[in-house]
């Protein structure tokens, strides 16, 4: 699964041709959540609330860039790369 974006010890990364809805995969600390790309929600996992409130605000800031990788990997295609949010 590629990784698509690295910041503060969080991994984001996105399956190709993955199930609805459009989401990514979060790892912490050993902690995994899949967030809702639309709202910045847990779908499934957990995660810790300092992690979660990045993660959260990087969604909003990166909505429009998780989207479009989100449609790159349900075509199978390559992603692009998102900045951090600590190389914003």
């Amino acid at each position: 699964m590629p990784v698509i974006s690295y910041f503060f010890g969080i991994y984001i990364r996105m399956y190709h041709d993955d199930h609805n809805p459009p989401h990514f995969h979060a790892e912490y600390q050993g902690h995994q959540a899949l967030i809702v790309i639309e709202n910045g929600e847990i779908l499934e996992g957990h995660l810790p609330n300092k992690a979660l409130r990045l993660i959260r605000e990087w969604t909003k800031d990166h909505q429009e860039e998780l989207m479009a990788d989100w449609h790159l990997a349900i075509q199978l295609k390559p992603l692009q790369r998102i900045a951090g949010a600590d190389n914003d």
